[in-house]
């Protein structure tokens, strides 16, 4: 289970962040993990649980936005989310190389006092 080793990471950089801020609270934490990130979402939300559990990230939540797959057609050139694993276009059927997003994993903000 990768995720745990994943919020490992992020809660030595939240800890980093709000010691740079003199916080003394971390309350939120912000992510954005796109469908092909390989990360599976529940198993982040548990694992946050875990090690958010003590000292100054305790009660902690997690804002986790997941965000969809979105492929673009080389052929035809629409955009569209895939429905399974082969990414076909609706329109034309052509299939997609061009995944626009999806594969995201970052923070994208942390709440301290």
């Amino acid at each position: 289970m990768h995720e745990l080793a994943l919020m490992e990471e992020l809660h030595h950089i939240a800890l980093a962040a709000a010691a740079a801020q003199g916080a003394n609270r971390i309350h939120a934490v912000k992510l954005r993990v796109g469908r092909l990130s390989g990360v599976d979402p529940d198993a982040l939300a548990f694992a946050f649980e875990v090690v958010m559990a003590g000292g100054i990230s305790k009660g902690a939540r997690l804002e986790l936005e997941v965000v969809p797959t979105v492929c673009r057609c080389g052929g035809c050139g629409q955009r569209f989310e895939p429905v399974d694993v082969v990414f076909a276009c609706p329109c034309c059927g052509e299939l997609s190389a061009d995944v626009l997003r999806g594969r995201e994993l970052e923070v994208t903000g942390l709440e301290v006092s």
